[in-house]
């Protein structure tokens, strides 16, 4: 049994990967902002699914999460944050709002759990495939995907700075999956993939992938959009 933080798990992609790992036996805690979503997580999975209500544009207090575990196997830092908007009507308030949310609060949270991270944990950050240089990009995306290309260079900074410890990082950077964040960049746009199969492709990246990757940004996608 492992002990994962899964961020962003009130819906979608975030919500099936807390399923995946609860159904197969591992404890969750379920971090996000949602109530409803958070307690009809728990309710599928009372016995391992715990949970966390907060804001992650407002930051996490690392003693509650403290209170809740003692130790931690599997970060996944799920939880994002999307502007779809021209460039120059983006403002500082919401590029600030999705810096906090895609940045620095993977950040800082990956900061303050150190302490409680098992030998041989394994921290993923989930990021997009139009943070990935070369790949295409699109229009009223700029601090979307900037923030997720700061967010996987931030996977592979620490694997170098924590390279002489037993702790992995990688990046994986998503494709098109149906969520509610797909129809706010691409309103009409049908993904082939949904929140369930990328849940059971995260779930095994998480547990298999330390013995061969560490420090590198995984695209995973079927589509761009």
């Amino acid at each position: 049994m492992k002990n994962v933080i899964v961020t962003g798990a009130s819906k979608g992609i975030g919500y099936a990967t807390a399923r995946e790992f609860a159904q197969n036996g591992n404890k969750v805690l379920a971090i996000a902002r949602n109530k409803e979503g958070l307690g009809k997580l728990k309710r599928e999975h009372p016995e391992n699914i715990l949970s966390l209500e907060a804001d992650l544009s407002e930051g996490i207090n690392t003693d509650d999460v403290r209170s809740i575990l003692t130790d931690v196997d599997i970060v996944i830092h799920n939880a994002g944050y999307l502007i779809n908007k021209p460039f120059q009507k983006i403002s500082r308030a919401e590029l600030q709002k999705s810096y906090q949310v895609n940045v620095l609060a993977p950040f800082l949270l990956t900061q303050q759990l150190m302490p409680l991270l098992n030998k041989g944990a394994h921290i993923i950050m989930i990021g997009s495939v139009g943070g990935v240089t070369g790949t295409q990009k699109f229009a009223g995306l700029s601090a979307y995907s900037s923030s997720k290309a700061a967010l996987s260079c931030l996977a592979e900074v620490l694997q170098a700075e924590f390279a002489d410890e037993d702790i992995c990082f990688n990046s994986l950077a998503l494709g098109a999956v149906q969520t509610e964040m797909l129809e706010s960049a691409f309103p009409g746009y049908r993904a082939l993939v949904h929140p369930e199969a990328m849940a059971k492709y995260i779930f095994d990246f998480a547990l298999n992938a330390p013995s061969v990757l560490r420090g590198q940004t995984i695209i995973v996608s079927r589509s761009n959009p």
